[in-house]
């Protein structure tokens, strides 16, 4: 499902800082974060799908995804996976590139996509959810935002309670530089759970997912939370992408920097 919380253009040091939680089933191929064929693309990958949640580019683009969390979904869509990966590869800007996504918007199942550009400044949430209203893009502000399985910045109370939990950590820091992994033990490894959920899918289903960080056992599968990422985008242009994951029961970090 995933959840994400970013400071964006609003911090004397980083344009951007984002962290991400990726939910998935784990029997579900995938790969961990690095470049991709070209050298051009750093992220991790779903091997089904082929798509990501969240990847970056040598020439300072970003992008990252979350599901919008409904009943009944297309059987037949099109991958969400693949919206992150297409910006990324196009030549079109933030704007330009989310007019596409919209004529196209009804073939994919409910999604929230952001895709930004550090070089102009620029970022555009875009999402077809939900289903009442016609799909639509907006420019992000500049500042801090969650985002989960619904609406940007709609306050579930897990997305309440990291948002207050980012803003306070990053003025903590003040103008110092951040620690990734210390934003991802005390932000993103949260197993709090609510009372008060969507009340979109089973009752028993949604309280396992009320907290940031997921783990939980399924009639298919354990479902949970598979990785935590954080990109530093720095406004000398230095980029780092840490990432931990887990493989077979043990988690693992690495970091990969890179220069836009």
């Amino acid at each position: 499902m995933c959840i994400a919380v970013f400071i964006w253009q609003s911090h004397p040091l980083y344009p951007l800082i984002l962290l991400l939680n990726r939910d998935e089933y784990h029997s579900r191929p995938t790969k961990a974060a690095g470049w991709w064929e070209g050298g051009e693309i750093v992220g991790g990958r779903d091997e089904l799908g082929g798509g990501t949640w969240l990847a970056c580019s040598k020439s300072g683009k970003v992008a990252f995804l979350t599901n919008f969390r409904e009943k009944d979904p297309l059987q037949h869509a099109k991958s969400r996976g693949e919206l992150p990966v297409r910006f990324l590869q196009s030549e079109k800007g933030p704007s330009e590139f989310a007019d596409e996504i919209i004529k196209e918007a009804d073939e994919y199942n409910g999604f929230n996509l952001v895709v930004a550009d550090l070089h102009c400044k620029a970022m555009v949430y875009v999402t077809n959810r939900p289903k009442e209203k016609k799909p639509s893009s907006m420019q992000v502000s500049f500042g801090a935002h969650v985002l989960t399985n619904a609406s940007l910045d709609t306050l579930w109370p897990k997305a309440e309670r990291l948002l207050g939990n980012f803003k306070e950590m990053i003025n903590t820091y003040g103008e110092s530089e951040v620690n990734a992994h210390e934003m991802v033990e005390k932000l993103m490894t949260d197993t709090t759970k609510h009372d008060k959920t969507p009340g979109i899918l089973s009752p028993q289903f949604e309280h396992q997912l009320s907290s940031i960080f997921v783990d939980t056992d399924t009639s298919i599968g354990r479902y949970g939370t598979r990785s935590t990422s954080v990109v530093l985008a720095k406004a000398s242009g230095e980029v780092c992408f840490h990432e931990r994951y887990l493989v077979a029961d043990c988690w693992k970090e690495h970091m990969i920097s890179y220069v836009i």
